[in-house]
Parts: structure tokens; sequence; C-alpha cells
């Protein structure tokens, strides 16, 4: 009985599995999730005329600089100016004790004095003696001696005067007067100090009104740049950075020959400085602007890649989807790069996400720069 039992359960259970595997459907097998489409940021390709500009670094160096020296020797008595100050041309600086050339002063118009009255003793003699020969009262050699003894002291006279004028301008030399306008560096001979005519400099004079900016160009920049020298071409110099206030030049001045060891010519530009900004010795960048490019296509920088194949651009296709186009690289201007292959204007292009983008990657736009459009 308990052999039947047995047999009637197992054979139960079998039929119960069998019935369970026949109700259960085969399970489909599941195909590839579809991506989502890769958030981007763009921007419309865009075409309009640009300035062709050289950027260059530039030193800038005063208009002029004067070594002041002493004229004459003497003791320096006055500095009547402070270090660093402004002064205008023809304004006293310095004074050097002037005693000792006044008084050549007196001594150069006494010697005057006295020839001047033997002069004029001889001038009376010349006259009579000319008489006394006409009428045959003395001999030709008393009378030509008379008449070229007259002639001696009217030249001294003349040497005399110039005696004067020398001693004048020594006195006038003690009183040193600023030769330009500018600003004063350090004081280098105190009050005090005895000076030597034409020695060291008493103080360095810039004149920073106007003022020059220095810099170089490579040789192949000159080309255009010298068939507009007579334009006096607008120069920008950028101070500190500073790009929203630039000061404004012209160019004033080419090289006459290019450096042979680094293939570039030197340019000077010419700027009012009215401000003060610019100081000498100072480092600022300058933008030459030589031409302007019509036409020219331009993308933001940001969205200009490099691979292994050059520079290329995601450009946004109907439908959303991606395609990467190699592209040649213009000029720089501002934020922005001139492109002379690879799009056309009003296309729209990826300026951020490009590093998860494959060619056919689909996108979605979340973030459009100014006056772009996604494509289709």
């Amino acid at each position: 009985m308990s052999n039947r039992t047995g047999v009637s359960l197992a054979t139960i259970a079998l039929a119960l599995l069998l019935c369970s595997a026949c109700k259960t459907k085969p399970t489909q097998a599941a195909g590839p999730a579809k991506r989502p489409p890769i958030p981007v940021t763009v921007a419309t390709v865009t075409q309009r005329t640009i300035p062709v500009e050289v950027h260059a670094i530039a030193n800038v160096e005063p208009f002029a600089t004067i070594g002041v020296k002493a004229l004459v020797a003497g003791q320096l008595t006055h500095v009547l100016f402070t270090e660093g100050d402004y002064v205008r041309k023809g304004q006293p600086i310095f004074e050097i004790d002037p005693r000792p050339f006044e008084q050549a002063v007196k001594q150069a118009e006494a010697t005057l004095a006295k020839d001047a009255a033997n002069a004029q003793n001889s001038d009376a003699d010349a006259k009579r003696y000319e008489a006394l020969f006409k009428a045959g009262v003395v001999a030709r050699q008393d009378y030509e001696l008379k008449q070229s003894t007259f002639k001696a002291l009217d030249a001294a006279l003349a040497s005399d005067r110039a005696a004067i004028e020398y001693a004048q301008l020594q006195v006038e030399y003690c009183h040193i007067k600023s030769p330009i306008d500018g600003r004063t560096g350090n004081v280098l001979v105190k009050e005090g100090n005895v000076v030597k005519a034409n020695d060291v400099p008493l103080v360095n004079i810039n004149q920073i009104h106007p003022i020059y900016v220095s810099f170089s160009v490579p040789e192949k920049d000159f080309a255009e740049i010298n068939k507009r020298m007579a334009e006096h071409l607008p120069v920008r110099a950028v101070i500190n950075g500073d790009e929203s206030h630039p000061a404004q030049g012209k160019l004033s001045f080419a090289d006459n020959s290019v450096d042979p060891a680094t293939g570039t010519i030197r340019l000077k530009a010419t700027f009012e400085n009215t401000d003060n900004r610019l100081w000498p010795g100072q480092f600022v960048s300058v933008v030459m602007t030589v031409t302007t490019q019509a036409n020219a296509i331009l993308v933001p920088s940001q969205a200009v890649q490099t691979g292994q194949n050059g520079q290329f651009v995601f450009v946004v296709k109907p439908g959303m989807k991606v395609e990467m186009r190699s592209v040649v690289l213009g000029r720089t201007v501002g934020n922005e790069l001139s492109l002379t292959s690879g799009v056309q204007p009003g296309e729209t292009v990826v300026t951020d996400g490009q590093s998860r983008l494959v060619p056919g990657a689909e996108v979605q736009i979340s973030k459009t720069g100014a006056g772009a459009g996604a494509g289709g």
C-alpha cells in the first residue's frame, strides 16, 4: 500500500511540473538601448569684413632723452626743482655760482672802456696827421703810422666787445634751464658740489608728450605695412591687459633694415600720451591695423578642435546629427577665428561638448551662442 502511494505522489508531481513548463513562454532577446541625445552648445558661422591686424609686444621709449650738463665749471649752488617734477622748456633748474663770471664781465667792460679812450685819442691823431700830410708838413711814414695805430685800436675794441659777450654768456650758463618739456629723473649732482664743464649729467630729462612705442614685426608682414607707411597706420597699445581702454597712436617710423638674426624689422608708433598712461621702459601689447579683409568666414575659437589630421569642427546638420569637417584657419579676430575653408555662413557649429561627439551622433542644443541657431 505504501509503495503505491509513493508512485502516485511522484506521478502527480511530474504531471504538475510538465504542466507548468507548458504554460511558460520563452523570453525574447532584448535589443540595444537607444543612446540619448548629447547636450551641446552651438553658435552660427558668420561672415563680415574684419581688420587685418599685427600683434606684438612693445617697449615704451621717451620721445627724447636729454642729459643736462654744466657748460661752465663752478660750485652748484641751487637745485630749482624736485626730483620727478615735470619741467617746461626754458624753466630754470640749476644754478652755478655766477660771481667769478660776473667779475669777468666787469673786467672785460673796463678793458673796453680803456681801449675806447685810446682809440678815440688815436682817431684824433690820425685825422690831424692826415691834414698835415696833405699840407706837406709831415712825412708819409708818420701819417701811415698814425693810421695803422688807430686801426689796431679799433680792432681791439671789437675784440673787447666780443670778450664782454663771451663773459656774459658764461654768466648765462650759470643759470641752467631745461632744454625740453619733460619729466625729470634723479638729481645726480647735489647742491654744494663743484662741477666741471661738459662733465657728468646733472639730471636726465625724458620727453613723454608725445612718446614712442617700439616693437618688431616679422619680415613677411612688413611688405603690406611698407605700402601703407604714408597712411600713418593706427596702433593700439593695451596697458596691463586693459583691452577696453587702449591708448591710441599712429605708426611713425620703420627701421632701414631687417635684423638678420631674428628676421624682424623694428617699428615705432607715436602716442600723444596726454594722460601719462605710457611710461618709459614699460612693456605693452600693441595691435596695428594694416588693412581689412572682406567677406571673412568666422567661428568662435572654441569651436575649432585639433585632431590627428589637423583642425576640425562639428557641424550640426538637419535631424540634429553632427558632421565632422576639416577646416583651414585664417586670422584671429578677438575671440573668433577666420576660416578659409570647411564651413559656410549660416551653418551651426558646436562650441562646447565636443569631447563626447562622434560623426553622426545625435545632439540636443542646451545653449546657443549669440546669433546662433540649430541646423534644420
